[in-house]
């Protein structure tokens, strides 16, 4: 018997080049193509604002690349030793100092180029703190911390938090005066909480302060515990604007139910490449021409010296303001126990307030408003009033304390007296801030007002033209769709209203008392607002202006002619649109 087998029906195995054939071997063990096909198609809008917190994560790349380079060289250890006689810089040259000092000197003048990288590291902290602040008040200002984000929000801040962290322990690592000085404030602080500061400031330090285990504590801290947080929770925060979708800024075409803008390849993932190495280029540069947080100026910690013009880093500044501000006359003696409250609040409760305010504003506005739908679009922040009266009354406080925590440079520097600055700045600390928060909501309002007048009336052309009865009108042009478009689409919010305290047979209501406080907080939101203009009022409008330009167009020379028709041309559009 024979077989005969049909070459044509056999079919060739398929060649692939060497990245395919890696690509198909990871796909079919792990699924990955459809996630990367999802993900590469994923759109996301393109504005500026939205580039804040892109910085703040490729300054965090450039952190953790920094950081495993310094990482190498860097002992955390006090250990006492005396620096070479041999190496630079001469000042410091025969000084006692902990095994971290004298690893820190040598990074900056033995390691080839690990000043660079050391100074690129504190540039890129700095940058990280601003970015995370401004997306941060980005996203507070327009709203976008609305359902479904407000996880996200919560993530976010929580990011925000351990970014102070990574730089108050990552700032504390060199243990010059500085650095030291900082720990001791941190020192105070915990001996400050009643009843478990003595405790808290034991645990943290291993003995009474400095001890001997505090570096080799915060070097755990800040190159393992924190970043290995800050990772997990930005996958998570990445995760949730994938799934979430991008919030984008209103306009012509943009709905709760899309996203206008670029799919992640190959456009969006092209001009976030090429903004990496923008900001990455921008950090090497200040780390290369702006020296900062010389540690050989200052000298290894001694608790004996404080050094005049000291100061933390901006995003601790406020803290370090506040201290300041404080009236040291506030320390009370209870039963044997000494209440510091000139430590105690502004060290603990002030900063407390201040994000547990931040922490909890989404569902603190939430309560004001029983809105329960979704949110896509952002908020003008005209449009919100008095979210972004109390966001300006918090950077003004913020400013005020800031400068505080600098007053011996200010007084230095103007030659003013340091204890009137003193005194300027603690007023200025609760009268600013309502200040500021009584001239932003009430700019909000006319700015409103304003939008409003130009959707009904449109831009004034001015031009002025006298109508056959004698009667002067000054000609306007109407807006385009899309300015109107950006002007009217907010939502009216109203308070919210509440059953009354008592049912039809007179028995008290349960929940009464809950619903009155958040009825109050509603009235405090939206009770002075302004409505956005209706279809009905704009068709109006529209009606009573082609009405007066129709009873003499005949008069009126070609340009106001063109503007007249212009404007019964966008009635009729109205007209058919309402129809």
């Amino acid at each position: 018997m024979t077989t005969s087998t049909n070459s044509a029906a056999q079919k060739k195995p398929r060649t692939m080049s060497g990245p395919a054939k890696a690509g198909d071997f990871l796909d079919s063990r792990t699924g990955a193509a459809k996630a990367v096909r999802e993900f590469a198609r994923k759109v996301f809008p393109d504005h500026w604002s939205f580039l804040l917190g892109e910085v703040a994560l490729y300054s965090f790349i450039v952190l953790v690349l920094t950081g495993v380079f310094l990482a190498i060289f860097f002992v955390p250890s006090m250990a006492e030793v005396h620096y070479p006689t041999d190496q630079l810089p001469t000042s410091m040259q025969g000084v006692e100092m902990s095994e971290a000092f004298k690893s820190t000197l040598e990074l900056s003048f033995e390691v080839r180029g690990g000043l660079l990288m050391r100074q690129m590291h504190h540039w890129a902290a700095l940058l990280f703190m601003a970015a995370i602040t401004a997306h941060m008040f980005r996203v507070f200002f327009t709203g976008a911390f609305r359902r479904p984000r407000e996880l996200n929000w919560v993530v976010g801040f929580t990011l925000l938090i351990l970014g102070l962290l990574a730089g108050f322990t990552g700032y504390s690592l060199p243990d010059d005066v500085l650095s030291g000085n900082g720990l001791r404030i941190a020192d105070g602080v915990a001996k400050s909480i009643p009843i478990l500061g003595s405790y808290v400031s034991y645990g943290l330090f291993g003995g009474e302060f400095p001890g001997t285990v505090i570096i080799p504590r915060l070097f755990t801290a800040h190159i393992l515990l924190v970043p290995g947080l800050i990772l997990a929770l930005v996958s998570i925060h990445l995760m949730m604007v994938v799934v979430h979708k991008h919030t984008q800024y209103p306009g012509p075409g943009k709905t709760n139910k899309n996203v206008v803008g670029y799919p992640v390849l190959p456009v969006y993932a092209a001009k976030a490449g090429g903004f990496f190495f923008i900001v990455f280029g921008v950090i090497a540069l200040m780390g290369a021409f702006l020296s900062i947080n010389n540690v050989w100026n200052y000298g290894p910690y001694d608790p004996s010296p404080v050094s005049a013009g000291a100061q933390p880093d901006w995003y601790m500044l406020f803290l370090e303001g506040a201290l300041r501000l404080m009236p040291g006359q506030t320390e009370y003696v209870i039963g044997g126990y000494t209440l510091s409250l000139n430590i105690l609040v502004p060290g603990v409760v002030i900063p407390g307030v201040l994000f547990t305010l931040l922490g909890a504003w989404p569902f603190i506005e939430k309560a004001a408003t029983k809105d329960t739908g979704e949110h896509h679009i952002l908020d003008r922040p005209r449009n919100a009033p008095v979210r972004t009266a109390i966001g300006v009354s918090i950077i003004t406080a913020f400013l005020v304390l800031v400068i505080a925590g600098s007053n011996d440079l200010v007084a230095t520097h103007l030659g003013l007296d340091l204890n009137l600055i003193t005194w300027v700045l603690r007023f200025g600390f609760f009268l600013l801030p309502w200040l500021a928060f009584y001239l932003t909501k009430r700019i909000c309002l006319a700015l409103q007002r304003r939008d409003r007048e130009l959707v009904l009336h449109g831009h004034e052309t001015g031009r002025v033209v006298q109508l056959e009865n004698g009667a002067m009108m000054e000609v306007h042009r109407p807006l385009n769709p899309y300015e109107r478009w950006t002007l009217v689409s907010f939502e009216d919010r109203a308070p919210i209203e509440i059953e009354p305290e008592v049912d039809a047979n007179g028995i008290e209501r349960k929940g009464y008392k809950a619903d009155r406080i958040k009825q109050r907080l509603s009235r405090f939101f939206y009770e002075d607002r302004v409505r956005p203009v209706s279809p009905q009022e704009l068709a109006a409008a529209h009606e009573e202006h082609a009405h007066l330009a129709s009873t003499s167009v005949a008069t009126l020379d070609p340009k106001d002619q063109e503007a007249v028709y212009r404007a019964l041309e966008a009635k009729s559009k109205v007209d058919s649109n309402r129809s």
